[in-house]
């Protein structure tokens, strides 16, 4: 191993403990505050629903945001199994299906996306991928 990597994976855990403790707090109020969504999810392995708190924006009726893990994120293994989801963005729940990005450029992304929501994820993330949830009609 590297030591980018070592660095890497030290940050991940950081950062994952970190989330352990926002997060909680953060599915009360995110789904209400400009900017931030809240996703739900299947569990890939329970098939419980899961709620995670995001960044991101709905642009021509897609939902786009950045994970700051990529796949090491729980919530982006959960959408690659079950790519059904929903979304909540200012009080308003949204279904549609998932997509992960991998060649799409995300930091080019984040700048198209809310301002504070793209620093925090080039500040914590490991491996930044993007996310394009088709919104329903």
């Amino acid at each position: 191993m590297c030591a980018r990597d070592s660095r890497s994976a030290g940050k991940f855990r950081v950062v994952n403990r970190l989330h352990r403790m926002v997060n909680p707090v953060m599915r009360r109020i995110v789904g209400r505050m400009p900017g931030q969504a809240l996703l739900e999810t299947t569990g890939h392995r329970t098939g419980r629903v899961r709620h995670t708190p995001i960044g991101g924006a709905i642009r021509d009726g897609r939902f786009w945001f950045v994970s700051d893990h990529g796949e090491a994120s729980a919530y982006v293994r959960n959408l690659m199994a079950e790519p059904r989801v929903r979304v909540r963005q200012r009080g308003v729940w949204y279904s549609g299906t998932a997509h992960v990005l991998p060649d799409d450029d995300a930091r080019a992304r984040l700048r198209t996306l809310p301002r504070l929501n793209g620093v925090m994820i080039r500040a914590l993330g490991t491996n930044l991928t993007t996310i394009r949830i088709d919104l329903d009609d």
